[in-house]
């Protein structure tokens, strides 16, 4: 090809760079207001079948919208209130605790003694002595270190505060104009294809909606059960543990078996726990997730669109590498949308040629 102005097409080409470097950088920017909005529309999907079925008892959509929200929020007020102080109170005898058994002055010798027995094979005392001269070394950049640490999780703290307000409002916006939004989008769309196109955003909104609710409910389960288990078993501070267990379930595919391992580790710490509760608690949780995989779980996510292991293992993985957190909560329902889109328009296309 004859390029007839070099000038003209090197500028072209640099303005064109230019451009999509700009693009980057403003994405990466708004990366932050991208997360809460999705969050936002992701949440605001998950009410949307509750104000469907308010509708369908002959409620307007503003009054369906306003009863869902206030429903929503008296539900977590009132867990906060009902939790909240026990979770206080069983944090502040966690501390009274950890700072008794270390004013004791024997915390040292304890651990060295259960590490003794538990790990016979172990040369406690070398990797002690090694751990101290190493502590010597580094004390004061480990002091700067936490500082500054604490300074950091300060922010993030006041941050994540203001990031769920922002969260909160569009939510509330977006479940209210879910409808005119949809239609807006349907807009876009050429009238020949509309027809279909509206059933296949409808299943997948749907499918969203019903996984949230879904691993929502399975997080309440699993909460709960364990707030009854651990007292029975007098685990320590059961309420904290419960609260453990229903964050650790809204994570997708590994957040059950994480919870559950870090509080059967928590069960079996010295001067806390014992190795005979943490055992306890082990069996408990194996059995739950059984029951959670076989029984709970195909019940409750029944109207949400299945999902194969390996496409839940990678959508899990490469939600949680691109957006950390939110990623992984939100890789399942993306799946099973490409899924409906590969199921009911690829295949059919692809059977006619």
């Amino acid at each position: 090809m004859k390029i007839h102005n070099p000038f003209r097409t090197a500028l072209i080409a640099t303005l064109g760079v230019g451009l999509g470097v700009l693009l980057i950088g403003s994405v990466d920017a708004l990366s932050t207001i991208l997360l809460y909005v999705g969050t936002a529309l992701f949440l605001a999907l998950g009410l949307d079948p509750l104000v469907s079925w308010l509708e369908r008892r002959k409620l307007p959509r503003w009054a369906a919208v306003l009863v869902t929200i206030l429903g929503v929020l008296a539900l977590f007020s009132g867990v906060v209130l009902i939790v909240l102080p026990v979770l206080i109170d069983q944090i502040s005898q966690l501390f009274v605790q950890v700072t008794t058994i270390v004013n004791r002055g024997t915390a040292i010798d304890d651990l060295k003694a259960w590490l003794t027995e538990a790990f016979p094979q172990l040369q406690v005392d070398v990797v002690f002595t090694s751990f101290e001269e190493w502590l010597t070394q580094n004390v004061t950049q480990i002091s700067g270190s936490i500082g500054q640490g604490l300074l950091t999780v300060g922010w993030a703290v006041l941050g994540g505060l203001a990031g769920a307000f922002i969260v909160l409002i569009l939510t509330i916006y977006f479940t209210a104009a879910i409808p005119s939004l949809k239609g807006s989008v349907y807009q876009l769309v050429p009238s020949s294809k509309r027809e279909r196109f509206i059933d296949l955003a409808e299943q997948i909104s749907d499918s969203v909606g019903y996984y949230v609710i879904g691993q929502v409910t399975m997080g309440v389960i699993n909460g709960v059960l364990s707030m009854i288990f651990l007292s029975i078993i007098s685990a320590p501070f059961p309420a904290v543990l419960a609260v453990i267990a229903f964050f650790f379930s809204l994570i997708p595919l590994v957040g059950t078996l994480t919870g559950s391992t870090l509080i059967v580790l928590l069960c079996l710490v010295p001067g806390l726990g014992s190795p005979t509760t943490a055992l306890v608690a082990a069996i408990y949780y194996l059995v739950y997730m059984q029951v959670e995989a076989y029984f709970l779980s195909p019940r409750v996510m029944s109207r949400a669109v299945s999902v194969p292991g390996a496409v839940v293992v990678i959508a899990a993985l490469s939600g949680g590498a691109l957006l950390g957190l939110l990623g992984a909560l939100i890789a399942i329902p993306v799946a099973a949308s490409v899924l409906i889109i590969y199921r009911q328009v690829l295949i059919p296309r692809m059977n006619e040629l």
